[in-house]
């Protein structure tokens, strides 16, 4: 077992003791891991072969995907290995890159899902002018903004956080290097800056989430003016698991983040890390993507026989050039 009073790293404590249940958990984690990678590489792939999906819609998509699955592979795959090797010690070098990559990739699943609730709130409420406003210059200029964001993000609170003192033995309470239980170890009133930094994010957080509830606000009050019941229960159908999957990550990440630390272990602390570590990447597929039709359509195109074959023959014919 690592030395916890040493410089080199920190000791995660998860969810047992006991190397039975820890091995439980792994199992667990690892079919959450996979679902969430099966489902998130299969919307990527389809959005990028099915060229009727070359929407501003499912680019934005793609993006929020490639978001899930990079933001589930920075906690959970460690998580696993430290269950089954029956050992939480993490370097300093590995915390201090998990911390960046999960606020990074976080602050940006945020921002894109704003960009996203903006996208359906043009193009129901704004038809006419929907190729105008969403052209790909802008959408590209948009998903750039989302990651540069998310990084210089995550940069701030990797500076700040591993910039504070800490005090007696450096053991997490978390089956990751999570920034609220870091600030436990910190020394008396040193961690001020982190705190400043957290309320700052959490604000913008809070102001993309406004602007979310203003444009779905627009949103339904459109669509009740719909004759159509069909097309009401379309629109609805699709926007109010987005809405509730965005309430629900951002109530429980604001509700860990702003809270003040306490020196005590909590059950809790576990639950809220997994409502938006392992949760909203693994639900996001199902919920944006495979209930949408034209994503099923694609999908059962891809798969069939003829056109399995029609791109095996265009691969052959590539590599023989």
């Amino acid at each position: 077992m690592a030395n916890l009073t040493s410089e080199s790293g920190f000791l995660l404590v998860g969810f047992s003791a006991d190397h039975k249940l820890q091995i439980l958990h792994a199992l667990l984690f690892l079919v959450t891991y996979l679902l969430a990678l099966t489902g998130n590489l299969l919307i990527i792939t389809i959005t990028t072969l099915d060229h009727r999906l070359h929407s501003p819609m499912y680019y934005f998509l793609k993006h929020l995907s490639l978001l899930d699955l990079c933001f589930i592979s920075v906690t959970v795959p460690q998580s696993i290995a430290n269950s089954l090797m029956n050992n939480g010690y993490i370097s300093l070098g590995q915390c201090i890159l998990q911390v960046f990559f999960f606020i990074a990739l976080a602050s940006s699943e945020v921002a894109i899902l704003t960009v996203m609730s903006y996208d359906r709130y043009v193009a129901v409420c704004q038809p006419l002018q929907y190729e105008t406003i969403m052209d790909p210059c802008a959408c590209r200029h948009a998903v750039i903004a989302v990651w540069v964001a998310g990084g210089l993000s995550g940069l701030m609170h990797a500076a700040v956080n591993f910039s504070i003192p800490l005090c007696g033995e450096r053991v997490i309470h978390q089956f990751f290097c999570d920034v609220p239980q870091m600030l436990k170890l910190a020394c008396s009133y040193e961690f001020i800056n982190e705190i400043a930094v957290a309320a700052f994010t959490t604000s913008i957080a809070f102001i993309c989430l406004t602007s979310i509830v203003l444009s779905y606000i627009h949103i339904f009050s459109a669509v009740l003016r719909i004759p159509s019941a069909e097309g009401r229960t379309k629109v609805f159908s699709t926007c109010l698991p987005h809405l509730f999957v965005v309430t629900f990550f951002l109530s429980a990440a604001g509700f860990e983040f702003l809270r003040p630390p306490s020196d005590s272990q909590s059950a809790m602390d576990l639950m809220f890390s997994i409502f938006y570590t392992v949760i909203p990447p693994t639900l996001n597929p199902v919920i944006y993507s495979l209930r949408n039709e034209a994503m099923k359509a694609a999908l059962r195109k891809i798969l069939s026989k003829e056109e399995f074959t029609q791109r095996k023959m265009h691969l052959k014919a590539i590599f023989k050039l």
